[in-house]
């Protein structure tokens, strides 16, 4: 279990930093670039406080500045990169990755738990386009309705668990997606059980996808592996039969690679 996280108003708590990178978040596929309005509008913040942080930003070389319109520096990257290079096995699993796309011609991915969300950190793109959406590394999809999000959930201790959904706010976004708690947290023991989910059309439709947990040789959790596919190409019998099997046997060869 992983220590407690400062509250809000505790005085360790830095406003300041933790509004900055509010402000870094703010940028995404949707939102490349913004005007002051915009970036303020997208934090909550009053344009006064938003500009000084963009201007600080900017100073510090994580921001551009055109006119009016702000966007992310190329130096940003550092930030995901220092993630990256301190977890050394990132080139192990990507190549495991790139080897699932190559023996079955689906993406693959690797993804880790972060608040509501799981955020990819590697990824093997297949030539198929599975969402309207570029998946890529750094993309954060919904936990609850994606079988590596559910695959994390289902390691997390009961009362974490339980903490989870109690916040968590569940949308509907096809009419296969779970939106009763109960009924999810069901699901998620029923992952944490068998060792592999299944998400089925639940965040878009068409999209199928199915995941196993990554530890290392120390038992520690990396992650989750996934495989995803379209519905109307692979169906649930050979993501089953076929899929399960293969990406089982990676989280076996990560296991023995990586000692931690």
């Amino acid at each position: 279990m992983q220590d407690e996280a400062l509250r809000p108003d505790d005085r360790d708590f830095v406003t300041a930093l933790a509004s900055g990178l509010e402000v870094i978040l703010a940028f995404d596929e949707a939102h490349p670039r913004m005007t002051l309005s915009e970036v303020a509008t997208r934090t909550g913040m009053n344009r006064a406080r938003a500009r000084r942080f963009l201007l600080t930003l900017h100073a510090l070389g994580y921001v551009r500045k055109q006119q009016r319109h702000f966007e992310l520096a190329p130096k940003v990257l550092q930030l995901g990169y220092a993630f990256l290079s301190a977890n050394n096995y990132r080139n192990v699993i990507q190549q495991l990755l790139e080897d699932i796309t190559t023996e079955c011609g689906e993406s693959s991915s690797l993804g880790v738990l972060d608040g509501d969300e799981v955020t990819y950190v590697a990824r093997s793109a297949s030539r198929h386009r599975l969402m309207a959406i570029t998946l890529s590394v750094g993309t954060r999809l919904p936990a609850a309705h994606t079988s590596m999000g559910r695959m994390l959930l289902a390691q997390l201790p009961d009362d974490e668990l339980d903490a989870w959904l109690e916040r968590v706010v569940l949308e509907k976004h096809t009419d296969k997606t779970i939106t009763d708690k109960a009924e999810l947290r069901k699901c998620i023991l029923e992952v944490r059980q068998q060792g592999y989910a299944v998400a089925d059309q639940e965040l878009d439709s068409g999209l199928r996808s199915i995941a196993v947990p990554a530890f290392d040789a120390n038992g520690k959790l990396l992650g989750a592996i996934n495989i995803s596919t379209n519905a109307a190409r692979v169906n649930l019998d050979t993501l089953m039969k076929e899929y399960l099997p293969l990406l089982q046997e990676k989280a076996r060869q990560i296991t023995t690679t990586i000692s931690g």
